[in-house]
């Protein structure tokens, strides 16, 4: 049993960050979601350039996923309209999100707002207070700018960076990660869900420098147009370029064989397993927790939140009782 004092700080965005807080708000650990801005598709992406407001809908996923209210409510928040109107693609949470911007003329303001409203276990904290551009350089020298058309790219990526380049983080963000206990980087994608909140540069840095243990947990299967044929070792080092600092201690990574036929699905989309490569994750020094994480639901393939929260809560360190 962990103490009730022991914070968690989770950084990442997409649907990976809020099914890992799903399974951790269960636990008795206080949990802090940094979460990425660079979205630029879909609903989010629409309201960011109509409103000009930072993308709303990975923070409306972790607001739903750490709420504490009647499911008819969070599915009321969660709701899609799918109309032949305006309203078409827009879930209702993104517009409530973005009407509470409006009325206290601040994201963050309005995120805490919200918070209160679906009486959220947790905090949600943006990465920064304001839309950011993820721009991708490929291993050709092309500049691609925009988060949703990145994996289109079809070739490499290089690195990634954001414009601007000096955007300033909420300092909350700072507070929660200099006082976390754990920090968890991921799981999600890693160019564009979880590198564009490293890479705010002030919020890269308190991670480094953070005293918590720092866990990466790795994505189980590759993506096409970002980590074709990475390993588990690919992964942790294009973290480690992009921060220029060996800052993780523990990755978590899947074993095991999967089902075939679920395989030969995902191959379709060229994607494939993540390969545990324990001699290379040894080479990096990193403690490295292996286990069959996953879990099937109607043939894609998702982190087991249950196991993944008690393998997290198991990690975080021991306080000194005063």
């Amino acid at each position: 049993m962990v103490s009730q004092r022991s914070k968690i700080v989770i950084i990442g965005g997409g649907t990976g960050l809020s099914v890992l807080v799903r399974g951790l708000k269960k636990h008795p650990v206080d949990i802090t979601a940094i979460v990425t801005v660079a979205d630029d598709g879909g609903s989010s992406g629409r309201l960011r350039d109509e409103l000009k407001i930072p993308p709303p809908g990975d923070v409306r996923n972790v607001l739903a996923a750490l709420s504490d209210v009647e499911p008819m409510l969070e599915e009321l928040f969660q709701h899609r309209f799918a109309t032949s109107g305006d309203l078409s693609g827009h879930s209702l949470g993104n517009l409530m999100l973005s009407a509470m911007t409006a009325i206290t003329g601040d994201f963050y303001r309005a995120i805490i707002e919200m918070r209160r409203v679906l009486n959220v276990r947790g905090k949600v904290i943006p990465a920064a207070n304001q839309s950011v551009v993820l721009k991708a350089e490929l291993e050709d020298g092309t500049i691609v700018s925009g988060e949703s058309k990145i994996p289109y790219s079809g070739k490499k990526i290089k690195r990634v960076f954001l414009a601007p380049g000096n955007v300033e983080p909420l300092k909350e963000a700072l507070d929660e990660i200099n006082r976390a206990d754990l920090i968890v980087i991921g799981p999600g994608s890693l160019y564009t869900s979880i590198l564009p909140n490293l890479l705010v540069t002030k919020i890269g840095k308190a991670v480094v420098n953070s005293k918590a243990r720092k866990v990466y947990v790795c994505n189980v299967m590759t993506q096409a147009g970002e980590t074709l044929h990475y390993t588990a070792s690919d992964h942790v080092r294009a973290l480690y370029q992009h921060l220029d600092s060996s800052f993780i201690d523990t990755i978590i990574v899947n074993e095991g064989t999967m089902p075939k036929n679920i395989l030969e699905l995902y191959k379709e989309e060229h994607a494939q397993q993540v390969k545990l490569d324990i001699n290379e994750l040894e080479s990096l020094n990193l403690e490295i927790v292996h286990k069959s994480i996953v879990k099937y639901d109607d043939n894609v393939i998702r982190h087991d939140t249950v196991k993944l929260a008690e393998i997290l809560c198991d990690l975080i360190p021991t306080k000194i009782k005063e």
